[in-house]
């Protein structure tokens, strides 16, 4: 499960459907664009992509928004670049725009493909290897984060500022509320692998999180015991350690390991972050 999104890089980042074998054609919203500029990952020697939402009147306003950074770009807003299938963030948030007043502008960093399993990872794993996640985040806090601020009218501050991801991209998640209070005040952690090892468990017990944290947790019931016992673990010990009212964490018993899953409770993940 944890492999899954590298076994088919070839394919996706050629534009070909893993399901079908055939190309496919864009579904990004015209609001969604692909940033030219390629971004190098200090201490990693890599460089990587960055997809970008607007709100739907984005170019006729002058108003700055909140900004969520979202991990695996590629499966956020476009079936031809997604692993077998799209979050759809982009026409959920075009619906939440006119049905809620939601504005967001949301970062898409793509993932390393065979790196991604590195990269999104903050603890070294006996079987997996090395970890690559803090260079990782600090890429994002020092680099994406201040390129998106320059370029983008943001409201640049904490309280504006959010991350979300699944699977991996939930760990790593896990790890950036916790290592960055400063810069997020609210995270999406989504089907966290939590059964990675200890390391998201310690940070828990010796870091604190700023009293208006907001955390929205959430696990599939059909994802595999493994993954529903560490998520359970890790609910109950966030509140032990006072955390209660900062989180809602959520089991859906049908939900599974993969992007439908995500697109079907994105919406109500955003809202709760973001409500006022």
């Amino acid at each position: 499960m944890i492999l899954r999104k590298a076994v088919f890089l070839l394919l996706v980042c050629a534009g070909v459907n893993v399901l079908s074998g055939q190309e496919t054609k864009s579904t990004a919203s015209q609001n969604v664009h692909i940033v030219e500029k390629e971004f190098d990952i200090p201490g990693l020697e890599r460089n990587r992509q960055i997809r970008v939402y607007l709100p739907p009147e984005y170019e006729g306003s002058s108003k700055s928004y909140p900004v969520l950074y979202m991990h695996d770009g590629q499966n956020l807003f476009d079936n031809a670049t997604s692993f077998v299938g799209e979050w759809g963030v982009d026409e959920i948030l075009d619906s939440l725009y006119y049905s809620a007043g939601l504005e967001l502008i949301v970062v898409g960093v793509d993932n390393g493909g065979a790196n991604r399993i590195h990269e999104l990872t903050a603890w070294d794993h006996e079987k997996y290897g090395k970890a690559e996640g803090q260079a990782y985040m600090s890429f994002i806090v020092s680099t994406i984060k201040p390129y998106v601020d320059e370029h983008y009218r943001t409201k640049p501050g904490r309280s504006n500022t959010a991350i979300m991801g699944s699977s991996l991209g939930g760990l790593i998640t896990h790890y950036a509320v916790f290592q960055y209070p400063e810069v997020f005040s609210k995270a999406g952690i989504l089907s966290p692998s939590y059964w990675w090892g200890e390391g998201p468990f310690e940070q828990v017990q010796e870091q604190a999180l700023p009293n208006n944290t907001r955390l929205y947790l959430l696990m599939g019931g059909k994802e595999g015991d493994e993954m529903l016992s560490s998520f359970n673990r890790m609910v109950d010990l966030m509140k032990a350690k006072g955390l209660s009212k900062n989180i809602t964490s959520k089991v859906n018993p049908e939900g599974e390991h993969n992007e439908q899953f995500w697109n079907t409770e994105f919406a109500t993940a955003v809202m709760w972050l973001f409500r006022d």
